[in-house]
């Protein structure tokens, strides 16, 4: 908070009962608006700075922080970021949705989301425990999640919707070349999670048999309705950045 008002920034600290992010942003007097926090944290308020033509600035300060690795922020170094209040450089980007739901990342259904949350659990544990850690979880949980893509059944244990194409690996998300690239990235696997069904789109829907599924958005446990509306919005984001040092 002290080098933010070195800068000029206002800050305020968030209060988990009583504040609404969002809402707060939509009142802020300020031609930037951002936030600092985890993936979970980024989409409401980048929501508010598209609604009011403002742009956006993201303060890596949690746990994974894989949007602020894509734009190329140092994850460790959240002093820095707000350098970019004060020194900018505009980057646009694109943006997913799934309905009205703004995501910077991605959506993801069946086990991927439950092997996420496990490799951040055991990141410091061997690579290889890890691996059997996960591969269990498959063999415990050998049936799939019944779902329609654009009409077509598939029966898989993941179901994955990227903002833009991702790497991707058993026990963690690669980082994204491009956050402009104006795609879906939609990815499927079976029992088998090193084996991908891959393609990019522009637009998609999943459905399933129930009314509602579970879901992670950006990292977040969800509870979306069905069926599932996916689009892409490109450019729609304008993210502010520190410029590279001279």
């Amino acid at each position: 908070m002290e080098e933010a008002r070195r800068r000029g920034v206002e800050t305020h600290v968030l209060d988990a009962e009583a504040d609404d992010p969002a809402e707060l942003a939509r009142a802020a007097d300020a031609d930037a608006i951002g936030v600092a926090g985890g993936d979970g944290s980024l989409a409401p308020i980048a929501e508010v700075a598209i609604g009011r033509h403002l742009p956006f600035v993201c303060i890596p300060f949690g746990t994974r922080n894989h949007f602020a690795r894509d734009v190329g922020l140092d994850r460790n170094d959240p002093i820095a970021a707000l350098d970019a209040f004060v020194d900018r450089q505009e980057q646009r980007i694109d943006v997913g949705r799934v309905g009205d739901r703004l995501f910077l990342n991605n959506v993801s259904l069946g086990r991927y989301a439950d092997l996420v949350h496990r490799r951040e659990h055991h990141r410091r544990r061997r690579v290889a425990m890890a691996r059997l850690r996960a591969l269990a979880v498959f063999a415990r949980h050998p049936r799939g999640i019944e779902l329609a893509i654009d009409g077509r059944p598939v029966d898989a244990q993941i179901a994955f919707v990227g903002n833009n194409r991702y790497k991707l690996d058993l026990f963690s998300l690669g980082e994204r070349e491009q956050l402009d690239e104006g795609r879906l990235h939609l990815a499927l696997a079976g029992w088998n999670p090193t084996n991908w069904e891959e393609r990019l789109t522009g637009r998609l829907t999943i459905d399933t048999p129930a009314h509602h599924v579970t879901a992670a958005t950006d990292g977040e446990p969800a509870e979306l309705e069905t069926p599932l509306e996916f689009s892409i919005e490109p450019l729609a984001l304008r993210v502010l950045l520190p410029r590279a040092p001279r």
